[in-house]
């Protein structure tokens, strides 16, 4: 598609079911990685970057299904290290395998983000993370070498908020002896999502949503059913173009509590808006 045309001038009105996060749903895909057997993953949005993760977790040896908004996901069969560059090039949030890979497999050859790109490494905090916690890490060739015998729990400060550093080690921490802590953790939604997945396998986490998150690691985490939270920014969209228009629109499957500072300011400018448990 090499261009959009919009015409405005009318009022938007009706109602839109919110699709999955995307976001949110990457990391809790690829928290199967630490599991045997089949996990089932509903709401799940049917974009290019789920296929890619797709792809990945095949190449790393699991078993992927997908029926709809309906992944499964069987990771008994997880043997492959490896994350090549032809993969994690298609989706920056490959790396988000390095920490259960080094956990399950005990060692993971993951391609950085940018390939052999001279600069600074925006996973560097991942890095940092996984070596106090015990991992052996080199980079060769725009890959990053990991491995550890057994991944120990470590006390780790953020120098800044990362998203994808506080999944990527939430991750590695449910599987590792002892007590991990995670400060100046990021605190959005997802990171609570991700954190309600890894519950619902059997993993010990505490304070997912503040700034410090207490891992403590378990011997084996089991599959589950989990569903995808929506997507905030989707519906956020939804809203700011009702409001722009003049309009009436019932965002379903919305909620509320992950657009507090959004609907604040819609309702400063004038917008009416009525919110119930997942409607807006």
């Amino acid at each position: 598609m090499d261009k959009i045309v919009v015409e405005g001038g009318r009022q938007l009105n009706g109602e839109v079911k919110i699709s999955g996060a995307k976001n949110a749903a990457l990391p809790v895909l690829v928290a199967a990685l630490l599991t045997d057997g089949w996990n089932t993953f509903n709401n799940v949005p049917n974009l290019r970057d789920i296929d890619s993760t797709r792809q990945l977790l095949i190449h790393l040896g699991a078993a992927v299904e997908r029926s709809g908004e309906t992944v499964r996901i069987n990771a008994a069969g997880l043997k492959n290290p490896e994350a090549p560059y032809d993969i994690v090039r298609k989706m920056r949030a490959s790396i988000l395998v390095l920490g259960p890979l080094v956990a399950r497999l005990k060692r993971a050859r993951v391609s950085l983000p940018g390939g052999c790109a001279i600069g600074a490494r925006p996973i560097n905090l991942h890095l940092k993370g996984l070596e106090a916690m015990g991992a052996d890490i080199h980079l060769d060739h725009g890959y990053v070498e990991a491995s550890a015998s057994q991944l120990k729990g470590a006390r780790i400060h953020f120098d800044v908020p990362t998203v994808g550093g506080t999944e990527n080690l939430m991750m590695a921490a449910t599987l590792a002896k002892g007590t991990t802590v995670l400060e100046n953790a990021a605190r959005e939604p997802e990171i609570v999502d991700l954190a309600n997945a890894l519950l619902g396998m059997g993993a010990k986490i505490e304070g997912a949503g503040a700034d410090t998150i207490i891992i403590e690691g378990v011997d084996e985490l089991k599959p589950m059913d989990y569903r995808v939270m929506p997507d905030r920014i989707e519906a956020g969209t939804f809203l700011v173009a009702a409001a722009m228009t003049g309009g009436r629109v019932g965002v379903r499957g919305g909620r509320p509590e992950h657009l507090d500072a959004l609907l604040s300011k819609l309702e400063e400018v004038g917008a009416s808006i009525e919110a119930g448990a997942s409607t807006l």
